[in-house]
């Protein structure tokens, strides 16, 4: 069990690793094409556009250009301070600067969440409280998104960043015990065999209520 001082040192390297390598990140990262996991979070989403969207763990702001470009109402998180301020330069939208594990989020704001490359850096005993704040930050059947490195259950340190990194099934039972239900997944880079596909991405709806398993430890 993680006590307080392992979460705030988690964090504090994490974010500082972020700080430290922001511009080699947003050099190496901005090329990346991603439009496949934007667009499977906005063919979900209820309701006619333009549509408020949270990009949660924004980096350097690629994504929250892109939905503006589209038209669309962004606001960006990110607990780095270098990728915060590079994000409102890029994209002329609001950032806020909060860290994962402790988060002040507005309820019912949201259409959509995007959560791209962001929740695995949240360690597993915390992330139910992180999922109900994002599901409690949508509005009713809400979508949210997620794409993370996959792995066998396993968690800690890679370096000066921390992560988790949960299979399909671990993960989906995190997000159905925090009231979503599943809309669809998928593993990329697309057209590779599954061994070179290291990325997980996942669709969710908020559903009324909880779902009925617990969270699994």
């Amino acid at each position: 069990m993680l006590n307080r001082d392992d979460l705030d040192a988690i964090a504090r390297i994490t974010l500082g690793h972020y700080d430290e390598h922001a511009d080699d990140f947003r050099t190496g990262t901005w090329g990346h094409d991603v439009a496949q996991n934007i667009e499977a979070l906005l063919r979900h989403i209820e309701g006619e556009p333009p549509y408020t969207l949270l990009d949660f763990g924004c980096g350097p702001g690629r994504d929250l250009a892109a939905f503006t470009r589209l038209g669309h109402r962004a606001i960006g998180l990110d607990g780095s301070g270098r990728f915060v301020a590079m994000a409102r330069s890029a994209s002329g939208c609001e950032v806020w600067q909060q860290n994962f594990l402790a988060l002040d989020l507005p309820r019912e704001r949201f259409d959509g969440i995007f959560a791209n490359a962001a929740l695995f850096h949240v360690p597993t005993q915390e992330l139910p409280r992180v999922l109900d704040e994002l599901r409690a930050a949508l509005k009713p059947r809400g979508v949210l998104f997620s794409s993370n490195p996959r792995g066998a259950n396993e968690e800690g340190w890679k370096g000066t960043r921390y992560g988790a990194f949960h299979d399909l099934a671990h993960w989906r039972a995190h997000l159905q015990a925090a009231g979503f239900e599943e809309l669809e997944h998928y593993r990329r880079p697309t057209g590779l065999p599954t061994a070179e596909q290291p990325w997980l991405a996942t669709v969710w709806r908020r559903v009324d209520g909880k779902g009925a398993a617990p969270a699994p430890r």
